[in-house]
């Protein structure tokens, strides 16, 4: 029977989470909530800005964007219409594209930074290891941390291939890997790796884009928990040690799935639960870890 390979901490963590509100040490130090929304999707509206504000009234302190997204502006509307500090909300966003190798990144960020209206982002990622020049992508992350413009420097979508160029480099290793992750695509391997090399794991589409809601055995599950599907998928995620980022337009749906931290799935039914969800892999959305090389860029 397969079991997810966990550090001794991850161990701790993925037992010990207790609310919404609880934080993983990521490899440079710095910490991210363990759960919190996300705005893949979202129109950028004044409605994604009521949403966000409702959100962290009900407790969310982590919220994921994109450049690609084209809610940022919102978030950060959200942010300043809450009744909370910017110090206390975790903010990740991501160039979509490296094609433009180091300039185009110190424009994106630049451009995330007024759209967000912050004077930092705490995590800023690669969006997809694509457009080549990945690394100088990657170099230039990490002299905008050096100048407090960012907390944390990640990537996602990237498979072993790629987090292996970067380690074999030299170059310090991202401290968040963000793939797709439910108990349908649980990517075992780029798991395992990361979990060896201390890269903390944030799961997009949690619940496969909706998809999963009414497989017969989660549907059995939320039952016998008396929850809903959602919130058994969600706290597959938890129990693993991941940090999902589930998205949604309604309140409800909302403070639904951050209920997710007053039960526990027993350890048989997350045995049972893995091992059903490996025989039928599903992925919901794009998933470019496989992308190649020349994807990439030059390697050195």
């Amino acid at each position: 029977m397969f079991s997810y390979t966990l550090s001794k901490r991850q161990t701790r963590t993925s037992k010990q989470i207790v609310s919404g509100n609880a934080t993983l040490r990521l490899i440079d130090g710095n910490r991210i909530p363990l759960f919190g929304l996300g705005l893949y999707e979202v129109d950028g509206s004044s409605w994604t800005t009521r949403l966000v504000k409702s959100a962290i009234t009900m407790g969310y302190r982590l919220f994921d964007t994109a450049e690609v997204y084209e809610n940022e502006h919102e978030l950060g509307e959200g942010i300043r219409k809450s009744s909370v500090a910017r110090e206390q909300v975790y903010i990740t966003s991501k160039v979509y594209t490296t094609e433009g190798g180091r300039r185009q990144v110190l424009d994106c960020v630049r451009q995330s930074l007024m759209q967000l209206m912050v004077d930092y982002i705490d995590l800023y990622l690669i969006h997809a290891p694509q457009g080549g020049h990945v690394l100088d992508a990657y170099d230039t992350l990490h002299e905008l941390r050096n100048l407090g413009r960012i907390r944390s420097v990640g990537v996602s979508n990237f498979g072993i291939s790629h987090l292996e160029v970067i380690r074999k480099s030299g170059r310090p290793l991202p401290v968040v890997n963000q793939i797709e992750l439910h108990p349908f695509c649980q990517q075992r391997p780029i798991v395992n790796y990361c979990r060896r090399h201390g890269i903390a794991l944030m799961a997009y589409s949690p619940m496969a884009r909706g998809a999963a809601l009414n497989d017969p055995f989660v549907l059995q599950l939320a039952r016998k928990y008396r929850r809903t599907p959602a919130q058994i998928l969600l706290r597959w995620s938890v129990q693993n040690g991941f940090i999902p980022i589930p998205k949604t337009n309604h309140l409800s749906r909302l403070k639904e799935n951050f209920q997710v931290f007053d039960f526990r799935l027993s350890a048989n039914d997350m045995r049972q639960l893995t091992d059903y969800g490996y025989q039928q892999p599903m992925v919901s959305g794009w998933n470019p870890v496989s992308n190649t090389t020349s994807q990439f860029g030059a390697i050195y």
